[in-house]
């Protein structure tokens, strides 16, 4: 009996001390401890150097914009957790699992996509718009559907106050796929005015007058030299193209120095005898008939 028992006890195995069952634990608290650093460095970084030069561009760039300054700060934000989260599970050795994950997040991805294509299209427009030197708040800028001066620009739509004061919300997708004209930039504005003049009349005679009625609108700017053109030979009159230059037209109405140099033109060129804009001329061809039985 007592052989027996002893065979017993020399089977069962000891007991693990309690210091060497906290071991077995080690590898993941270590993974944990790595991933908490490299998530907290990369944050770190991302919030206090990364968005502080990110905000300062757009600041400079759309200083009467605020919207689109919270936007970018928050979008900055989300985008550098992401890239946290990514470098701290590398760091922590989770690589596997995420590769592992890649295709779900993919899918996930790509049916995001497709349910908010034109929000995202919409989103990435904007952030094209923001980043674009050529395109900021108080630009006067014309499209295919309309004119007017860039009051914001969001993440999803830019704010446009047109010459009849109305605000019109367009979406960032029509300005980036489609042509934007500035009549204007840097503080000056060339405007272009069409008038026509009979074919009898003395055309550099009235090129002359052309130019010289710039002289009577103070607002004009003399230099460049306003110069006038011969732009195209119509069918009751030629047309003459003229160009001259305003300062600063977002602080002047812009309608208004037109229509007084319309008014000068139209005084010197009935002075000098010039017909503007020559009634059409048609030839008319037919037979009448009279019916005298009555």
């Amino acid at each position: 009996m007592l052989g027996v028992l002893l065979q017993t006890a020399t089977e069962v195995p000891p007991s693990t001390p309690g210091p060497a069952g906290l071991a077995d634990y080690w590898p993941v608290v270590r993974r944990g401890v790595w991933f908490v650093v490299g998530f907290v460095a990369v944050t770190l970084v991302g919030w206090f150097v990364v968005e502080p030069v990110v905000g300062e561009y757009v600041q400079r760039r759309n200083r009467n914009n605020p919207t689109i300054q919270e936007a970018v700060e928050r979008y900055v934000r989300l985008f550098v957790l992401v890239v946290a989260f990514f470098v701290a599970a590398g760091t922590a050795g989770y690589g596997g699992f995420v590769g592992d994950s890649a295709l779900v997040v993919a899918a996930g991805t790509l049916a995001v996509g497709v349910a908010g294509q034109t929000v995202i299209g919409s989103i990435v427009s904007g952030l094209v718009l923001v980043v674009d030197p050529e395109f900021n708040v108080g630009n006067y800028i014309e499209w295919e559907d309309g004119e007017g001066t860039v009051q914001s620009i969001t993440l999803r739509v830019t704010r446009v106050l047109t010459p009849n004061g109305e605000l019109v919300t367009v979406p960032n997708t029509v300005l980036t796929s489609q042509s934007i004209t500035r009549p204007y930039g840097r503080g000056r504005r060339r405007v272009v005015e069409h008038v026509g003049i009979a074919y009898e009349d003395d055309v550099s005679d009235a090129l002359d007058h052309l130019t010289a009625a710039t002289e009577a609108v103070e607002a004009i700017e003399r230099e460049p030299t306003p110069k006038a053109y011969v732009d195209d030979f119509g069918d009751d009159a030629i047309v003459v193209r003229v160009h001259y230059w305003i300062s600063d037209p977002r602080r002047q109405d812009v309608f208004g120095i037109r229509s007084a140099y319309a008014r000068a033109v139209k005084r010197r060129l009935d002075d000098a005898g010039i017909t503007i804009s020559p009634a059409s001329k048609r030839e008319l061809e037919g037979r009448l008939e009279v019916d005298r039985e009555n």
